[in-house]
Order: structure tokens, then C-alpha cells, then sequence
């Protein structure tokens, strides 16, 4: 691709950019959200057409790819991080949608369907099935799939666009391992993520976009993580108002939780969450570390009243409080940031501004919404929080990642939650944007709030905790104050029983 150029209403979305990727490479391409790396794979995939420039694919010169088909037909496969599958179809059907095998009368070949997409599970160590319905599967077994559609093609490039964002450390190495073995049979990938350590794991070379214009490109092994991200930010980055030595003791108990534990369900004679107690007191930011599936996800759910409970107390100010739903959980002063802002969060056809103001709807009118003032409150959180949005009535799915988090973020502000309990809070954001989450969530603190932060990412959990609970199997395995945490330690009481036992 050289000299490429893009314009969306009026904005220069793509500037001339050059980018090379050979055969058998792992090129990766980085940079801050809105730099361009999005409007670059479209054109690439045939999804939009460029402005200007040339693309040359596979030794032909200046071709012009139409539409993603075409795309897919000579050899270019793209793996979103938007997943673009039908939940209601089987695994197999979705990863030769429109593609099924079909006998001489033209009839879907269910056998031979079935055996390829079999070929294609296996190769990713997927133990599935191929006619499990999608609904069925994890967001991150859906990824899997979505990984596995890429695959059939049998492509020579493949595009891979925040790949690991819903996948656990063993699915992660499986793509790892995957990936080696697509460079060995020389298929040029290219990685898109904002996690760096990835690329400094897996890619050879990395381009560095920013504001639609080439940075430059680089051997990975001539580069470093801080000099790529000034080269993404074009600015020196905050720590997140992180503390440095030990961290001062916090207020009085805000949030205390006791014995929650999870009923007896019919599957099995199963329990989830075991036994949890633990407190969080004012100005403090607690961690819920551990691995995939630990249940530090289902634990905030049931102090929010999303999950019931089947035993324990909750507390908030010392006062016991019934929460059984998320209404009583607001009463109570509790405010949730979902793990998937887009499905459980965001209202994402409405505007910025509507979504900013729904969790005060009813300061604005009884009968009517009165819009100048939904406005004035939107702007006032667009400016504090520096929400980048051409417009209060842009739709809030047209923003960053980052920006509709901070969208997100601004609503629960408005409410002046006691307890704010944050899953993933920077997942597929990039780091300036994470910088700026993270220096929010310690302003509230700072205010007095309690803050409880889910993560995956250990560095993030080191940078921003005061104190971190680990969790494995249902149960809270360990605690460790910020001064004394490290990620080996974390991850000994992630994988080790309380006896002290790997887990296998």
C-alpha cells in the first residue's frame, strides 16, 4: 500500500500513507484509536475504497479491491474485533457462512461441513463440537470462531484486529502458537493491538500511525514499548496520579461484603462464588485479579443484583442493605461499568448526549425531556472528562473505544456513586486513553469513593490498586497491598490451591 489517502466528511482520515508487508511476516500496526489503523484495514479488506494510491497484492500491481468477497477471493482475510457472527447458527455454519460444502444438487453437504470445520477446531486446540450453537459459547470461545472463519479461507494475508481482547492466557497462547506456524508457511499477518508486550512477543516489524499519518516503521527488535508510545501519543504520559511507595491507609469502610456466596444450582450440584467477605473503604482502589473464569465478574454482578445470591450480607456505610436488583444497588449508592460497554452499557444509536444523561433522566423534565438542559450537563462531562466527539448528537457508537468509556464513566459520575465497580475498564483502548481512564477512576477516590477495579491485565492492576484481592475458583486465594505486590505473586495465588498446589 503506498500513498494511500482517505476523507470522511471533510476529515483527512488517511494521509498518504506506505505500508509493506512481506510474505511470512507478522507486521504490527499501532497506534493511538482514531490514528487510522481501522480506515487502513477496511480499504485493505474492500471495505471502503481509497481516495488515492496504490495497492499491489500478491505481485499484481495497482489492483482495486471492491468489496470484502472479492477481498476473500484473492487471498485477504480479516479477523474484527467486533465479532461478525450469527449467534442462532452452529459453529460450523458460521465458519463457512455463505461458503457451506454442497453436493451435485446444489444441497448443503452437512457431513463434509461438519468434517471441515472439525479440520479447522482441531488446528486451534478448540475441543468443540462443530454443532454447538454460537449462543452457547463464551465471547471468548466466540472470538475462537472467529478466528476459525478467518482460517478456511485459506488466505496469504490475514488481518488480526485486537485479536486476544476477550481471550484467556491459554487461548492466547494457542493463537501464539498459531500464528508461528501461518508465518512458517509463509502467510503475511498482520497484528493489530494495543497490548505492546503482544508485540513484542510475536511481530517482526511495527508501523506507528498517528492522526492518518506514518510515524515509521520498525524492526521489533530495534524499538522499545516507551519509544513506540511516543511516537503513537506525540506526548509524555501521565502516570494516573498513581502513588509511589506505600499507600497511605484509606477512610472507613464503605463497601463490606460477607459469606456471599452462590446457591446450589441443578447443574451439577455446583457451587460458584464460595464463602467471599472483604471491605473496601473510602479513597481506596481494590483489584479483582485472577484468572479466566476465577469469578471475579460473577461477584460483582451479585453485589450489583444482577446475580442472585444464595447467601451473605452487603453493607454500605455499615448499614445492611437488601440488594436484588440494579435499582436497589443505586439506591444503595452503587454505580457498574460492564465488561462489554457495548452490549450491556452503551445505547449506541442514541447521542452522545442522550447517553450521558440516562441515569438522570428525571431531573429533566416530567413529561418531556428538556433538551438544552440534557445538553448543558453533556457538555460540561464532555469537557471535564475530554470526551473527543465532533458533536453532542454524534451517535455514541461512532466514537473510540476509549471515548465511549469515558462516555460511560461521565453517566455514574453524574450519580456520585459510593462504591464504583469497573470490569475490564480499559479493554481495547489505547494507551493515552487508558492513562486518562485510570487518572478518573483516582480522582474519584480521591473524592472518597470506593473504587473496584476487574482487570486481566496485570500491569494495570499493579499500576492502579491500592490493594488486590486474587481470586481462583469461586474464592478469594490472596491479598496483597500495592507495595508489595508483583505479578509473580499474583499469579501464584491465581493458579495455586490454598494449600499450595499448582493448579494443573
Amino acid at each position: 500500500m503506498k500513498e494511500i489517502h482517505k476523507h470522511f466528511a471533510g476529515v483527512h482520515a488517511l494521509k498518504g500513507v506506505k505500508l509493506e508487508v512481506h510474505r511470512g511476516e507478522v507486521h504490527a500496526l499501532v497506534g493511538e484509536n482514531g490514528a487510522g489503523k481501522s480506515t487502513l484495514m477496511h480499504i485493505l479488506a474492500g471495505v471502503y475504497p481509497p481516495d488515492g494510491g496504490v495497492v499491489s497484492f500478491n505481485g499484481h500491481r495497482d489492483i482495486v479491491i471492491e468489496n470484502e468477497r472479492q477481498a476473500e477471493r484473492i487471498g485477504i482475510a480479516i479477523v474484527y474485533q467486533e465479532r461478525s457472527l450469527f449467534s442462532s447458527l452452529s459453529v460450523a455454519e458460521n465458519i463457512y457462512a455463505a461458503r457451506q460444502p454442497v453436493n451435485r444438487w446444489g444441497v448443503i453437504d452437512r457431513s463434509r461441513l461438519l468434517a471441515q470445520a472439525k479440520r479447522i477446531l482441531d488446528s486451534l486446540g478448540l475441543a468443540l463440537d462443530p454443532k454447538t450453537p454460537l449462543h452457547e459459547l463464551s465471547p471468548a470461545r466466540q472470538q475462537m470462531i472467529e478466528i476459525a472463519k478467518a482460517l478456511s479461507l485459506n488466505a496469504k494475508l490475514l488481518i488480526f484486529d485486537e485479536p486476544t481482547a476477550a481471550l484467556t492466557e491459554s487461548e492466547t497462547s494457542v493463537l501464539f502458537g498459531l500464528i508461528h506456524q501461518l508465518k512458517n508457511q509463509q502467510v503475511g499477518i498482520i497484528y493489530i493491538s494495543h497490548r505492546l508486550q503482544e508485540i513484542f512477543h510475536v511481530a517482526d516489524r511495527v508501523s506507528v500511525l498517528k492522526d492518518g499519518e506514518l510515524q515509521g516503521t520498525f524492526p521489533v527488535s530495534e524499538t522499545s514499548p516507551e519509544a513506540l508510545v511516543a511516537r503513537m501519543v506525540g506526548r509524555e504520559l501521565l502516570d494516573g496520579g498513581r502513588p509511589q511507595g506505600p499507600v497511605p491507609d484509606c477512610g472507613p469502610f464503605v463497601l463490606e461484603v460477607f459469606h456471599l456466596s452462590d446457591r446450589y444450582t441443578d447443574e451439577g450440584f455446583r457451587w460458584g462464588l464460595k464463602d467471599i467477605s472483604f471491605q473496601v473503604g473510602a479513597g481506596e482502589i481494590l483489584a479483582l485479579a485472577g484468572l479466566a473464569g476465577a469469578g471475579r465478574t460473577e461477584l460483582a454482578l451479585s453485589i450489583f443484583g444482577v446475580r442472585s445470591r444464595g447467601a451473605g450480607e452487603i453493607r454500605v456505610h455499615g448499614k445492611s442493605r437488601s440488594i436484588r436488583s440494579p435499582k436497589d444497588a443505586i439506591a444503595a449508592g452503587l454505580g457498574y461499568l460492564p465488561e462489554d460497554r457495548k452490549e450491556a452499557g452503551l445505547f449506541l444509536e442514541m447521542s452522545v448526549a442522550n447517553n450521558i444523561a440516562a441515569a438522570r433522566l428525571g431531573d429533566f423534565g416530567s413529561w418531556w425531556i428538556n433538551d438544552q438542559k440534557v445538553n448543558a450537563l453533556a457538555l460540561d462531562c464532555i469537557k471535564r472528562l475530554r470526551i473527543a466527539t465532533p458533536s453532542l448528537r454524534q451517535p455514541v457508537q461512532h466514537l473510540s473505544g476509549g471515548n465511549q468509556q469515558k462516555v460511560l464513566l461521565s453517566r455514574w459520575l453524574l450519580l456520585n456513586p459510593t462504591v464504583l465497580i469497573v470490569d475490564e475498564p480499559t479493554q481495547g483502548i489505547d494507551v493515552g486513553a487508558k492513562v486518562e481512564v485510570h487518572t478518573l477512576l483516582r480522582q474519584l477516590a480521591r473524592g472518597g469513593a470506593a473504587v473496584i477495579v476487574i482487570s486481566s491485565e496485570l500491569p494495570e492492576v499493579l499500576a492502579i490498586a491500592d490493594r488486590i484481592l486474587v481470586m481462583r475458583e469461586g474464592r478469594i486465594n490472596g491479598e496483597l497491598k500495592h507495595e508489595e505486590a508483583t505479578e509473580e505473586k499474583i499469579m501464584r495465588f491465581a493458579s495455586m490451591t490454598r494449600e499450595g498446589a499448582l493448579c494443573q
